[in-house]
């Protein structure tokens, strides 16, 4: 069955560039899409969408959005429509996968696309910026962000080159008909760090022996946001919240924060869950001179030469066991919290630099202070780590499920 490709762009400031694109992606067999965001001039080109549909499913008339002449009003309202555009028309079946390029606004209303597409949709960001930090375009979404070397201005023998290998990319990524599971196992999402490998592991195996598939979210910030998303999306029959780390950044203002809602769609989903606070013990930062000099008296541990530990202390525990019981008395559903208070990491044993059974203390009394009292709070003597905590941890959460 031939494919067909969305294209996003701006067709009147480049719109020689777009079609250039749009020839090679017809040239290797696949149809094109193509939606028009430009709001400056007319498209030098048809396209399959105009930028007046786009601008008013972002919400204003393109005569008033031109008439305005304010380019960040146009970007916003044009980002706006973009990614309503692209759902209404993938889900009408009218692409398979979408491909743009741009610099900073193109790339902004592209991704914005993008992003508005589920997982497994190829999507392909040919972009200046895309040899930087590229998490606010990509979020959680599985977005291919592709350098453009040159500026996207003008077709020569560097530029040709670039944009006929991304027609090629996003052609193989949309033509390519991959192995589908066909088992159609219930998914259960779970939380690892290097410091939790182990436990994930072991766990792992237990609960993948009783017929379910075990989908692991390395917890750095992003790795969270996408589990939260794809839980919220329906995925996920049970959680195994291993590894919430990410909570000691949102707490302690580290890189690997997940933001404010981490703990919440579970809880709203009513989708069984056991939580255990593996990692809290630390907060990350990347090298030493990254941490913020507040902090110029406390205690580190160098994981790498671009990753600094900081051990969480007494208060910051405290507000985190307050926050999980708060997420989780929201629960609609069967929730448990299992403790390894032989240590939350494997740099918190009781002979390695993180050990602080006080703080770790702290976490319990705040959570067992605040948490409802129909949620149970199990305490272990073992380290998170320890093969007979991470038999408890599956054997509760399997627990959970059949009694759901």
């Amino acid at each position: 069955m031939e494919k067909t490709i969305a294209i996003i762009g701006a067709l009147d400031t480049k719109g020689q560039e777009f079609e250039f694109l749009k020839k090679e992606i017809e040239n290797r067999g696949c149809k094109t899409f193509v939606i028009n965001v430009g709001v400056l001039g007319k498209p030098s080109f048809t396209p399959d969408i105009g930028a007046d549909e786009v601008a008013k499913a972002g919400g204003t008339d393109l005569a008033e959005l031109v008439s305005r002449k304010d380019r960040g009003d146009a970007m916003a309202t044009m980002t706006k429509g973009a990614d309503k555009i692209a759902a209404k028309y993938f889900n009408e079946g009218k692409f398979d996968g979408i491909i743009s390029m741009g610099g900073g606004g193109g790339t902004i209303v592209g991704t914005s696309a993008m992003r508005a597409l589920p997982v497994g949709v190829p999507k392909l960001m040919i972009s200046t910026l895309a040899s930087g930090d590229t998490s606010a375009y990509v979020g959680t979404k599985d977005i291919t962000m592709m350098p453009s070397i040159l500026d996207v201005a003008g077709l020569n023998r560097i530029s040709r080159k670039i944009f006929s290998n991304a027609a090629g990319a996003i052609y193989g990524m949309v033509t390519w008909e991959s192995e589908q599971s066909v088992d159609n196992k219930p998914m259960i999402a779970t939380s690892m760090f290097g410091n939790t490998t182990r436990a994930v592991e072991d766990a792992r195996g237990i609960i993948e022996k009783e017929g379910y598939e075990v989908l692991v979210f390395h917890a750095t910030g992003t790795g969270g946001r996408t589990m939260e998303m794809l839980i919220k999306n329906g995925y996920f029959t049970g959680v195994l919240d291993v590894t919430t780390t990410e909570w000691a950044d949102e707490v302690c203002g580290g890189e690997l924060s997940a933001g404010p809602s981490r703990l919440e769609a579970a809880a709203k989903l009513g989708i069984p869950q056991v939580v255990i606070p593996g990692c809290i013990d630390m907060c990350n930062f990347w090298a030493p001179e990254t941490v913020p000099a507040k902090y110029s008296d406390r205690l580190f541990y160098e994981w790498n030469p671009n990753v600094t530990l900081m051990r969480t202390n007494i208060e910051e525990n405290q507000r985190m066991g307050k926050i999980f019981a708060e997420k989780l008395n929201k629960a609609k559903g069967p929730v448990a919290v299992l403790i390894p208070m032989g240590g939350f990491s494997e740099i918190d044993y009781p002979d390695q630099i993180f050990w602080w059974p006080e703080a770790n203390q702290a976490f319990v009394d705040a959570l067992k202070k605040h948490i409802r009292q129909d949620i149970p709070v199990e305490i272990s003597d073992k380290d998170i780590n320890d093969p007979e905590f991470s038999k408890s941890a599956a054997q509760k959460l399997l627990e959970l499920i059949k009694n759901k």
